[in-house]
C-alpha cells in the first residue's frame, strides 16, 4: 500500500479522509490541501476511475488556483466513486450520504465539478454542507449553467493570443480552435470565443470526436449536448475516436475533461500553437515542458481556468450575479499576462512562472497568519 505522506511536502495536504460506506456503494475521498488564506473550497469529481492521488493532485492545483486569483480560500477536492450518469435517485443517496459523512468538516466547501452539477450542491446544503454553485432558486450563481470558467477561459485565450506574437503569428478572430471536452466548461468556452469570431474545427466528447476544417456550428452542437445526445451526431464533418482530437489540426487547443490526456507519449502529435487548459491538470509536466521547447504556449490550468471557483467563492460570500463576470476578467486577464510575461522575460515555462506566483502569494499568506488544520 503506497505511503500517502509521499505526497506531503511544506504546503500540504492538511487532511486526507475516506468515505466508505458499502451498505449504499460510497466510497469517496476528501482533500483538505492548505488552510492559509480561508476555509478550503473545491469540487466533488465523480467518476468510476477516480483515485485518492487524483484527488490530492487536483487539491494541489485548487490552492494554487485560488491564492492566485486572490480568493480567501484554501484548496480542497472530493473524488467520489460512481457513474455520475446513474439514476438520479440513486445519485441522490451517494451525495446525500457523503454530505452526512463531512458534515462536521469546517474547513472544507463542497462545489460542483466534473459529474456534479448545482442541483448535487442543493443536496450538500439540504443536508447541513457548506457548498458554494447553489441553484439561482436559492439563491446561487450556478456558474456551470451561465458558463463562468468558459468565460475566464475565453479572456485568457484573448491575452494569449494578444502576447503570441513572440511566439507565433494569429489572431483571435478567425483563429482555429479544438475543444476537447465538450461538457460544462467546453461548451461554454466554445459559446464565447465563438462569439469573438475565433472558429470551432474539432471537438470530443466521452463517445467520440468531429472535425470540419470549415468550421462547427456551436449553437447546433450545444442543442445536441442538451438532448442527451454526442458530438459524434453532428451531421457534418469527419467522425472518429475521442482520442483522436489531439490529432486536429488548428491553432488553439483547449482540453477540457480528464486528468493527464496529454503526456509524454502523445504531446508529438499535438498541432496547435497555443493551448489553454480548460481541465484541471490535463497535461503532464514532461508534455508541457515538450511544447515549451517547441514554442507552443501552455497557459497552465489554475491561470486559465479560475473563473469557476471565483464564482463560487464570490457567491458563498453574498456576490450577485452582475458583479462575477466582471470579477472573474479582471482577475483571469491580470494574472495570465503576469505568468506569461514572467514566462517570456526569464524564458521559463508558464508553469514555472505560474507555481512561482502561486507560491510567492501562498507563503505570504502562511507567513501572515498562524494556521491550524483542527
Amino acid at each position: 500500500m503506497e505511503d500517502l505522506f509521499d505526497y506531503a511536502d511544506e504546503i500540504g495536504p492538511a487532511k486526507i479522509i475516506h468515505v466508505y460506506e458499502p451498505s449504499i456503494g460510497l466510497k469517496a475521498v476528501l482533500v483538505v490541501d492548505n488552510v492559509a488564506a480561508g476555509p478550503a473550497i473545491g469540487g466533488v469529481r465523480m467518476a468510476p476511475d477516480v483515485t485518492t492521488e487524483e484527488c490530492i493532485r487536483l487539491a494541489r492545483a485548487m490552492t494554487f488556483k485560488n491564492i492566485s486569483a486572490g480568493l480567501p480560500h484554501g484548496g480542497a477536492k472530493v473524488v467520489l466513486y460512481g457513474d455520475p450518469t446513474m439514476p438520479k435517485p440513486d445519485k441522490e443517496r451517494l451525495i446525500r450520504a457523503l454530505a452526512c459523512s463531512l458534515r462536521e468538516v469546517k474547513e472544507y466547501i463542497f462545489g460542483p465539478d466534473m459529474g456534479t452539477d448545482e442541483e448535487c450542491m442543493a443536496w450538500i446544503k439540504d443536508e447541513g454542507g457548506q457548498a458554494a454553485g447553489l441553484p439561482a432558486e436559492i439563491g446561487g450563481i450556478p456558474l456551470d449553467e451561465i458558463g463562468a470558467t468558459g468565460w475566464g477561459l475565453s479572456h485568457v485565450t484573448d491575452v494569449a493570443v494578444q502576447l503570441c506574437g513572440y511566439f507565433c503569428d494569429f489572431k483571435l478572430e478567425n483563429a482555429r480552435f479544438v475543444v476537447q471536452g465538450f461538457g460544462a466548461v467546453g461548451k461554454h468556452t466554445a459559446r464565447f470565443l465563438a462569439a469573438r469570431k475565433a472558429v470551432l474545427v474539432g471537438v470530443a466528447d466521452s463517445q467520440g470526436a468531429v472535425y470540419n476544417a470549415d468550421g462547427l456550428r456551436v449553437d447546433e452542437l450545444i442543442k445536441l449536448k442538451e438532448t442527451g445526445r454526442s458530438v459524434v451526431d453532428y451531421p457534418e464533418g469527419r467522425k472518429c475516436d475521442r482520442d483522436e482530437v489531439i490529432d486536429f489540426d488548428c491553432d488553439i487547443w483547449i482540453p477540457a475533461a480528464r486528468p493527464d490526456v496529454v503526456n509524454e507519449d502523445n504531446v508529438h502529435r499535438l498541432k496547435a500553437k497555443l493551448v489553454v487548459q480548460g481541465a484541471n491538470i490535463p497535461f503532464t509536466y514532461g508534455a508541457e515542458k515538450y511544447l515549451h521547447d517547441k514554442g507552443v504556449i501552455c497557459v497552465p490550468d489554475f491561470i486559465a481556468n479560475a473563473g469557476g471557483v471565483t464564482c463560487a467563492a464570490m457567491e458563498y460570500r453574498g456576490a450577485t450575479q452582475a458583479a462575477v463576470f466582471q470579477t472573474i476578467e479582471e482577475k483571469v486577464r491580470s494574472n495570465a499576462r503576469l505568468v506569461l510575461e514572467e514566462s517570456r522575460i526569464r524564458k521559463i515555462l508558464p508553469r514555472d512562472a505560474a507555481n512561482d506566483l502561486a507560491l510567492r502569494r501562498l507563503k505570504k499568506a502562511m507567513a501572515i497568519r498562524r494556521w491550524s488544520i483542527f
